[in-house]
């Protein structure tokens, strides 16, 4: 046993507590050990122990003295005992730690503190991480909404709110960075850098276009699926219809606008509705602009964000690509494990493209009644050599107005879609019944990226506001990008159905379990889209370029920062890249 020698006691004379002032110590020793702290009457010395983080540092490894160094404070690192008076951030500098002792240590009791509730909004921070039940707007509110009621204890919600259950790799995501949707070449020259909040200020009111000509057929759409319930759900089938998506310049019938000088700025609605829309964008995008003379051609590169459909974009948590594999460390594991692969954003895109593609195909009739209608043109990019069936599709040409005064020739030719009309609605051929077709899809409810989303079968017939707000709020971008495109075609409805996966894990499959009507205009409205203001961008750009001399441009979103980039290329670029993917591309075909 170790020995144990008393130490020398002082004897106050004075008969009164401590050692006596008078006494004379070593000068070495006055205030050896002994740290500086300031001194204020309202130090908070708060507790001498803190059973309730003890026992749930001990159960997460932490042990006695993590308990210890974090006592006094509450989750999210907030104090319990009220803020932090002056001086007292010193106080552990006097505290005891078990040095040997705690290794032995363990607590016999292993239930869990009682569940406080919770005060205010838990914003975003449970709801987003897949939580199968989300508070009104969005929010989480405080212990609310768990499936044990209003303590909502032993509940999965409530394990979401506290931070228990968290995504994979949480840890990590705010050191995440997005590539570029192209490579910035050294030798492309930054002209112009305009950010977002700059961008918002802009109006410009325009007046209704002019109709220049209509291409194509359209067939009726099929009322049966705006009756179809969870209940009477329909599988989603693969019809082989063709579909063109060619870029603005490779249009022959722009082309021959072009040489009638209808117009100087040409574009198509799919690229004009990502410009009037940049504000809410968030994953990166690119443009391809190219001065000839006093003309501006917006085109978009075959393979890039333009053709494929964006998934929670705006969520507080998007869906997130693997990192690439570390070629310095073979043996590292994969950034998302393999049965999460199909929820990536890549993957999510391909999927959402294909469910929009073959929804607009199947919900339309192609054995008359109704008939087909025929616009004044047939399709213009359906070659004679040509087998395979088109699939309802109308190409509208109209011309927009930009110019702010008589002097000003800004005039805007754009080529516009709708997949479709209303029988008994007006003649398709003037303008009247036309419609868009939209499909929004559910991948599962639980994995990391859902933005909080409710379970579409249980909520979508009892609930269809809730889970309308939450596509509103995780797919704002995309959702105002249709919803421009369905006003820039003069189409009077948008369908837009709700599909889910027949089985979480199984990205092949699909069901079709609502489908809703709804006015281009009054969805904007309820979007908050101001079609003034996307114009304000359309012609802050236009006049951006039409400043540069003659050439080629690129305008780029930056992946990282509510930034926009337009950057001056050789003449020469994308053109051999285009060449090597072929005139195959501009078709869609599924």
């Amino acid at each position: 046993m170790a020995s144990f020698s008393l130490p020398t006691i002082h004897d106050n004379p004075d008969g009164g507590w401590g050692p006596s002032t008078s006494t004379n110590f070593p000068e070495e020793f006055k205030f050896k050990d002994i740290p500086y702290a300031p001194f204020s009457k309202s130090d908070k010395l708060g507790r001498v122990a803190d059973w309730n983080d003890l026992s749930t540092d001990n159960r997460q490894g932490g042990g006695a003295q993590s308990a210890q160094q974090n006592r006094g404070s509450g989750p999210a690192g907030r104090r319990r005992d009220g803020a932090q008076a002056f001086g007292s951030g010193t106080a552990s500098a006097f505290a005891y730690f078990h040095a040997e002792d705690e290794s032995s240590f363990s607590i016999v009791d292993n239930k869990g503190p009682a569940p406080r509730r919770g005060s205010g909004f838990n914003r975003g921070r449970g709801s987003a991480r897949g939580a199968p039940y989300a508070g009104r707007g969005g929010f989480n509110r405080g212990g609310r909404g768990g499936p044990a009621g209003r303590g909502g204890a032993g509940g999965p919600q409530r394990n979401n709110a506290m931070g228990a259950r968290r995504g994979w790799r949480d840890w990590e995501k705010n050191n995440r960075t997005r590539e570029s949707s192209v490579v910035i070449s050294s030798s492309w020259q930054v002209l112009e850098e305009v950010e977002f909040h700059r961008l918002a200020k802009l109006r410009l009111e325009v007046d209704e276009p002019e109709e220049l000509d209509t291409y194509g057929r359209i067939f009726a759409y099929d009322k049966s699926y705006d009756r179809v319930t969870t209940k009477t759900e329909k599988n989603l089938q693969l019809v082989d219809r063709i579909k063109y998506n060619p870029t603005t310049s490779d249009d022959p019938v722009i082309q021959q606008l072009v040489s009638k000088s209808v117009g100087n700025v040409y574009t198509t609605d799919i690229i004009l509705s990502v410009l009037m829309c940049a504000t809410r964008s968030v994953y990166p995008w690119d443009i391809v602009i190219v001065r000839e003379g006093n003309n501006l051609f917006f085109d978009k590169r075959d393979g890039g964000p333009f053709d494929t459909v964006t998934v929670n974009e705006n969520a507080a948590d998007p869906p997130q690509d693997p990192t690439p594999p570390n070629p310095n460390n073979p043996n590292e594991k994969p950034a998302v494990p393999e049965t999460a692969v199909i929820n990536t954003a890549n993957s999510l895109s391909l999927e959402a493209t294909y469910i929009n593609q073959n929804f607009g195909f199947q919900t339309v009739i192609e054995t008359p009644p109704p008939a087909p209608v025929d616009f004044a043109h047939p399709n213009p990019f359906y070659g004679p050599d040509e087998t395979e069936p088109l699939a309802s599709c109308g190409y509208r040409y109209r011309l927009f107005d930009l110019g702010i005064t008589q002097d000003e020739d800004i005039r805007l030719c754009v080529r516009t879609e709708v997949d479709g009309y209303i029988p008994g609605q007006g003649d398709p051929r003037q303008g009247q019944g036309l419609v868009t077709i939209r499909a929004l899809n559910e991948f599962d409810p639980r994995s990391q990226g859902a933005g909080g989303a409710p379970d579409w079968r249980t909520k979508l017939d009892s609930q269809r506001g809730a889970v309308v707000a939450t596509e509103m709020k995780n797919n704002s971008c995309k959702l105002a990008k249709w919803t421009v495109q369905a006003v820039l075609a003069g189409a009077d409805l948008m369908k837009i159905g709700y599909i889910s996966r027949a089985n979480p894990r199984d990205n092949t499959r699909h069901v079709i379990l609502s489908t809703t009507s709804i006015r281009p205009t009054d969805f904007a409205a309820q979007l908050n889209v101001s079609l003034a203001n996307g114009w304000g961008v359309v012609r802050s750009v236009i006049d951006m370029c039409m400043k540069v001399p003659e050439g080629k441009y690129v305008l780029v979103k930056d992946p990282n920062k509510p930034v926009i980039r337009l950057y001056s290329v050789p003449q020469d670029t994308f053109v051999g890249q285009d060449d090597d993917e072929g005139s195959d591309e501009d078709e869609a075909e599924v």
